[in-house]
């Protein structure tokens, strides 16, 4: 991945971190490769459809409150790091797949997988079928860095807190797409999904849903969005790991046609800021230990 990407992930990490939380960003990077732009039938716009723009700079000042903060820096476009490692549609490809790979999942049948064979709009990404080996190289160089890095912070928080609290940072577009069980309609402000209660303690989603809602805000948990990858596999409350996934309503903070932050960018920063702290509080709480 070096030939495309120079860096794969940035870690913004507070010196020393102080409390017992851990924030990931996995899909609002922005780096598109001039060679991954030649492969695509889409120009940069229409990729971006994909990304959750911005997400990342809505949460940045979890440093300067003692909490680690995890970006990707390569689109999700390009590889998604909220999945299975293989979950590949076998279509996408000149040949036949390994067994190991994934291709009946709910996430290839709606061309979303590990990498997407179309963004959020139903538009298909690539000119030609890919070789397996791309896929590979793509899944080494970029996906299991990110997760050793996630990995690697939840355990150090465990380490020094006994306790870590995940929140997995999205943003969903103002209406769903087309292959969305809400296609067509307007969405509220935020969704939050903890896989059903599974992924963490009910106070970790309470808490943030009651902040939210406290600033007048619209949330609903776990439709359409119940969490990913990241949030199953890393959600284990008996362990101390709570995972929260938050989806922000794009309409929020950003002109999504446009791809442009809108006047309300620094509010809404400040507010999830107001959410690290809150949530930088509840993570300190021996309940959850």
């Amino acid at each position: 991945m070096t030939q495309l990407f120079e860096r794969a992930l940035q870690i913004d990490a507070p010196q020393p971190q102080t409390v017992p939380l851990v924030l990931a960003s996995p899909h609002s990077g922005r780096d598109y490769p001039a060679a991954f732009l030649a492969q695509s039938a889409l120009d940069p716009r229409a990729l971006r459809r994909s990304e959750d723009s911005f997400v990342d700079e809505l949460f940045d000042t979890a440093p300067a409150k003692g909490a680690p903060l995890l970006r990707a820096l390569f689109p999700r476009a390009y590889l998604d790091v909220n999945r299975e490692a293989y979950e590949l549609d076998p279509l996408m490809f000149d040949g036949p797949l390994p067994d190991f790979v994934m291709t009946d999942t709910p996430r290839v049948a709606a061309g979303l997988g590990t990498i997407a064979r179309q963004v959020a709009s139903g538009a298909e990404i690539y000119r030609r079928k890919l070789n397996f080996a791309d896929a590979q190289q793509r899944v080494r160089g970029l996906y299991l860095p990110y997760h050793t890095a996630l990995g690697d912070l939840i355990s150090e928080t465990l380490a020094r807190f006994s306790r870590c609290i995940l929140l997995d940072c999205h943003s969903m577009p103002s209406i769903g797409g087309p292959t969305d069980s809400d296609s067509g309609s307007e969405r509220v402000d935020f969704v939050l999904g903890d896989c059903y209660g599974r992924a963490c303690a009910p106070q970790v989603t309470q808490r943030v849903e009651r902040y939210l809602q406290s600033l007048g805000y619209c949330v609903v948990r776990n439709s359409p969005y119940a969490g990913g990858y990241t949030t199953r596999h890393y959600g284990n409350p008996a362990a101390g790991v709570h995972v929260v996934q938050i989806e922000i309503n794009r309409r929020l903070y950003m002109i999504e046609s446009a791809h442009e932050k809108n006047a309300d960018f620094d509010r809404l920063q400040t507010e999830m800021g107001g959410l690290i702290d809150d949530l930088a509080r509840l993570a300190g709480d021996d309940l959850l230990k």
